[in-house]
């Protein structure tokens, strides 16, 4: 009050400028009839001491009266402020001159509710939640938003971001928005990865090809091959991975080993005959690869080691040398002993010995007595001296056996012999040799 009486200059004796002050101060009605009826009070002049005195009782009184007034007039209002909620009571016409009288600065983002231009009637219910800075990245884009959602999730619908289930998103949907907060969004896209010759499609947010092996627990061996590297990134437009499987293993080969034959002269046998004395068995080589598979297809194989682990077994055949003086149906007519030395029976006589085959050097297979030795080639026939041994006599030549004495030749003179054998092999054998030959008849 004593602030208000200094604005009233009485020095120059003017009531109506104190008067007009008074009704300007006044906002009711009352204070208007106040001032009416001053102006009929201070139609007479008064002394200046006088004046002063009644216009401060008039002051005292009209505030009072004005202030309870102005008060009474003032509308009841439930006001939330950022969840905050209060009762207030005020002049303002709509609800955006209240949150000016509550000193709050709004923003377009903001949410009010009625909206600021909505007059204000008692007993309203207004809601005001200040928007908070939100900074967006996406794809490496990055953005600075305004929002008054309440977690990261709504945000998200709220600014109409495509987000799918499979999008990574930074922090968690649901955690509280927070002013001045970051939200980082990684969208997910498809990569078809050939596994082994296996496709199948499988959402990441990875960027790498290692991260994303990691994060799908794709268990991987050193020796296996990957496609693209794995320091390499993954892309949307770059989502294809190939993976080959590399195996290791050693194969082992059984293979069987041949047995050998072995031939073994049997005097017990027949010429020309034979005899298994031994069967043969075959043994088993284990052969050991070191083989390379890729996706389970053999590329490559080497051999590492050999083993024997089962050794073969000779087969032993007998082979008969036996032989048996052969009827020769064809001699000529036994030629009567001269009065060589080996004309009588029993006698024995050492000679020069030597071999010959029906298709020796010279030879055309028929002997001199007509026996054909290409067609009895188990004839034992020896070639003579017929000076010495008539023709036709039976002899035993020692290693020879029991012969017919069927042949001659021109290198056969005096006490020498020539030996039949129907194989070069066996007349290489017999050689040239001194034998003892008994005359049988």
């Amino acid at each position: 009050m004593r602030d208000t009486l200094k604005v009233f200059d009485l020095r120059d004796g003017r009531v109506d400028s104190i008067l007009d002050t008074l009704y300007n101060l006044s906002e009711e009605k009352e204070a208007f009839f106040i001032t009416q009826k001053m102006k009929k009070l201070f139609s007479v002049k008064l002394g200046k001491s006088k004046v002063i005195l009644i216009a401060a009782i008039i002051l005292l009184g009209g505030t009072g009266t004005a202030y309870g007034a102005h008060e009474l007039s003032k509308q009841s209002v439930s006001v939330s402020i950022n969840g905050k909620k209060k009762q207030i009571r005020t002049h303002a016409k709509t609800v955006g001159e209240l949150l000016e009288d509550l000193h709050i600065e709004t923003r377009n983002e903001d949410r009010i509710t009625p909206s600021k231009q909505t007059a204000l009637a008692d007993n309203m219910n207004v809601v005001y939640d200040a928007a908070k800075q939100i900074r967006v990245t996406r794809g490496g884009e990055e953005k600075t938003l305004w929002s008054t959602a309440k977690t990261v999730g709504a945000f998200l619908n709220e600014q109409h971001t495509p987000v799918n289930q499979h999008d990574k998103i930074d922090p968690a949907a649901d955690t509280k928005v927070t002013n001045g907060m970051k939200v980082t969004v990684d969208p997910a896209f498809q990569v078809t990865v050939n596994d082994a010759g296996k496709k199948k499609k499988i959402w990441t947010t990875s960027t790498t090809v290692a991260d994303f092996l990691t994060q799908h627990k794709m268990d991987m061996k050193d020796e296996d091959k990957v496609k693209p590297a794995l320091h390499e990134k993954l892309t949307k437009d770059q989502a294809g991975i190939q993976i080959t499987r590399i195996e290791k293993v050693t194969d082992v080969v059984e293979e069987k080993i041949a047995y050998r034959v072995k031939e073994k002269e049997d005097a017990s046998l027949d010429n020309g005959k034979e005899k298994i004395v031994q069967k043969g068995k075959e043994g088993k080589l284990k052969k050991h690869f070191h083989v390379v598979k890729e996706n389970g297809k053999e590329v490559s194989r080497k051999l590492v080691k050999e083993e024997t682990s089962e050794k073969s077994k000779d087969q032993i055949i007998a082979v008969g040398t036996k032989r048996h003086s052969p009827k020769i149906e064809q001699l000529s007519a036994p030629v009567k002993a001269s009065s060589g030395e080996a004309g009588s029976s029993g006698k024995v006589i050492t000679v020069s010995s030597t071999a010959y085959t029906a298709s020796c050097s010279g030879c055309s297979g028929h002997t001199a007595t007509g026996v054909n030795l290409t067609s009895n080639p188990n004839a034992k026939v020896i070639a003579v001296d017929p000076s010495v041994i008539p023709l036709g006599t039976r002899v035993h030549v020692d290693g020879y056996g029991d012969a017919v004495a069927a042949d001659t030749g021109s290198a056969i003179k005096g006490r020498r012999i020539d030996v039949f054998f129907p194989e070069k092999s066996s007349a290489y054998r017999w050689g040239k040799k001194q034998v003892k030959i008994k005359i049988l008849n």
